[in-house]
């Protein structure tokens, strides 16, 4: 795994930007009702973007607003999202490498799967009806061949 980029420094540029521009400060109360856990993991209410998919922008060096514009969020949502981050960091980083191994482990299962299954269908005898294809398909390749 890649070593994970602070978030604390981002977390503290977005609320210092909501102070400047006079926005009143997220309560924790607020905040438990922005961030709802639900059968996806910690996920932004009334969406189905979760903090893991808001991580994955952090750790890629994404400011707040760039990451605000790409999920179409609210700065209120994103602010939000930072400020549970980064009062929970640990739970919420753990949970991120559970679901980065998980979707790691289920994109190598369908990557071999793919692989089986293409090793299958090129074990096949070719249809009877594609053999006057391929057949027109070699004389193609050999013209072409012939003339470069």
């Amino acid at each position: 795994m890649a070593a994970c980029l602070p978030v604390y420094p981002v977390c503290a540029t977005l609320m210092a930007l909501n102070v400047e521009k006079g926005a009143h400060m997220a309560t924790e109360e607020h905040r438990q009702a922005t961030v709802l856990r639900t059968e996806r993991g910690l996920t932004i209410a009334g969406t189905r973007i979760t903090l893991y998919d808001v991580l994955e922008y952090l750790h890629a060096g994404w400011p707040p607003k760039l990451i605000r514009d790409r999920l179409d969020l609210t700065d209120q949502q994103v602010a939000d999202a930072l400020a549970y981050i980064n009062t929970s960091r640990a739970e919420v980083e753990a949970e991120y490498q559970e679901v980065c191994q998980t979707a790691q482990e289920i994109q190598q299962y369908w990557e071999e799967q793919s692989r089986e299954r293409c090793v299958q269908i090129a074990a096949r005898p070719p249809k009877p009806e594609q053999e006057a294809l391929r057949e027109k398909l070699q004389a193609w390749k050999a013209k072409l061949k012939s003339t470069s």
